[in-house]
């Protein structure tokens, strides 16, 4: 098989001003994950725009809570983003009642139960009350393959290593596939929950060291 040729991309923090693309980007991004076909019922019609209206709302409160977030942009076109939410803000989208009633609207009241469901079961997995988590985050698939994903997950390290008071970086998956992958950018997996008949793994990198550190 032809190798992949890897394209640059440049790191930055997104504000809402990439609110936009940055839904497009997760919807893409998610569209197929097992996870999420359950918690919004992909077997059932309506199920793309169920997950659009998920992504929407969590992207909307999301920079309205002012929380972080990093993307990559390659000619200027987001390619990749993480959104994360930091220690001192662990209430955080799921808390607000605006969110919720606007996901009932949205998405129905079994697929909104389900998901405060699967985000409660995420939190009781957390090792500490000191760390990073990433609700949200991936490369768009045109761009998977070209090592973005390992780009990305630095940037979010390098974020996150300015907080010296931060334990790690919590993430989660019900995608086997990525399990090597995390594994191999130092993540160690913690915990596992159930969402449905999905396993969904959780995954923590103790303290990660910026990349500018390592490079001294």
């Amino acid at each position: 098989m032809p190798e992949t040729i890897a394209t640059t991309a440049r790191t930055c923090v997104l504000d809402e001003g990439y609110a936009r693309e940055v839904r497009s980007l997760l919807y893409h991004a998610y569209r197929h994950e097992p996870t999420f076909a359950w918690l919004f019922e992909a077997q059932r019609p309506g199920y793309e725009r169920r997950l659009r209206v998920m992504v929407r709302e969590w992207v909307r409160q999301h920079f309205y809570l002012q929380l972080p977030a990093i993307g990559l942009l390659h000619d200027d076109r987001l390619i990749g983003v993480a959104l994360i939410v930091p220690p001192q803000r662990r209430l955080g989208v799921a808390d607000s009642w605006a969110w919720r009633l606007r996901m009932i609207l949205g998405t129905g009241l079994r697929c909104t139960r389900r998901y405060l469901d699967y985000q409660a079961a995420l939190a009781g997995c957390l090792p500490s009350e000191q760390v990073h988590v990433l609700p949200l985050s991936g490369v768009h698939p045109q761009f998977q393959g070209q090592q973005h994903g390992e780009q990305l997950l630095q940037a979010v390290h390098d974020w996150c290593a300015e907080d010296l008071s931060s334990d790690g970086v919590v993430l989660d998956t019900g995608n086997a596939h990525y399990l090597a992958f995390y594994q191999r950018q130092g993540y160690q997996e913690i915990g596992e929950i159930a969402v449905g008949p999905i396993r969904e793994r959780v995954f923590f990198h103790p303290n990660p060291v910026s990349s500018k550190s390592a490079n001294l």
